[in-house]
């Protein structure tokens, strides 16, 4: 994997341009997290960059009308295509490839979402502010992953991969920043319904091990892109970040009844 702006994908067609990545292969299927999110089959997703201060809630409009500026206009007979917004730069994206999976990433830690484990008092958030969704300000940095296989996978294979990206995402943001997530991270998968046959898409099969290392160096690759170009560093806590939540409430824990 390079940074090179010139590289090119030829399984899965990108282009950066005006604020807006866009990630093309005919006829794929698609399944997301984001905000227009579920299954659909269409040519492209995209990751969208929001300035600071953005507060539409219009999503729609407000995606269309973006994807019409860079020139990204989807045929009135297509299938609304999956975007996910982030207010980390797309100029900061970066892909990875491997095998029959491709992954491109965005990310930036200005809201991280941290999730002490050992006590109330951990070190990577609990000091921080408890997570309460009416109160937090979207598009101040978040971590997004389109993930693309040319394997034609099913069902549940497909629905497991966004476990598998979420997975990976977590484990290297915690390496590299301490946090597991933002407040606001989402994932797209998609693969194509015309390719190799794949019951199965965990850890331990082709695409699932592609997807772990795709994943994990093109958010590597993103994050610190990030912050090279802003010369800072990722938050150390919570408290030390601009926007966050820290997750420190306990819940009950109980057997399941045996009949």
């Amino acid at each position: 994997m390079t940074d090179a702006d010139t590289d090119r994908d030829p399984e899965f067609d990108v282009v950066r341009r005006d604020g807006v990545l866009r990630v093309r292969r005919p006829n794929t299927e698609w399944l997301s997290t984001g905000w227009n999110g579920g299954r659909r089959v269409t040519d492209c997703a995209y990751n969208i960059s929001v300035p600071e201060g953005w507060d539409r809630t219009d999503l729609e409009a407000y995606v269309d009308d973006r994807l019409e500026r860079a020139g990204f206009e989807t045929p009135a007979s297509e299938t609304a295509s999956p975007a996910l917004l982030t207010g980390v730069d797309v100029a900061d994206a970066r892909g990875a490839r491997r095998g029959p999976v491709t992954a491109y990433a965005t990310a930036g830690m200005s809201n991280p979402a941290a999730l002490p484990v050992e006590s109330r008092s951990a070190a990577s958030g609990g000091d921080g502010p408890e997570a309460d969704e009416s109160g937090l300000e979207q598009g101040r940095g978040t971590v997004n992953v389109i993930v693309g296989t040319t394997r034609a996978l099913a069902p549940g294979a497909l629905a497991n991969l966004i476990a598998v990206a979420a997975e990976a995402k977590a484990a290297t943001l915690l390496a590299e920043t301490g946090f597991p997530g933002t407040t606001t991270d989402a994932v797209i998968v998609g693969h194509d319904p015309d390719g190799p046959q794949t019951e199965f898409s965990g850890s331990g099969t082709e695409v699932g091990a592609a997807t772990r290392a795709c994943v994990r160096d093109a958010v590597r690759a993103s994050l610190r892109a990030h912050y090279a170009e802003r010369d800072s560093d990722a938050p150390d806590s919570v408290v030390d970040a601009p926007y966050g939540v820290s997750t420190a409430e306990r819940a009950d824990v109980f057997r399941p009844p045996l009949e």
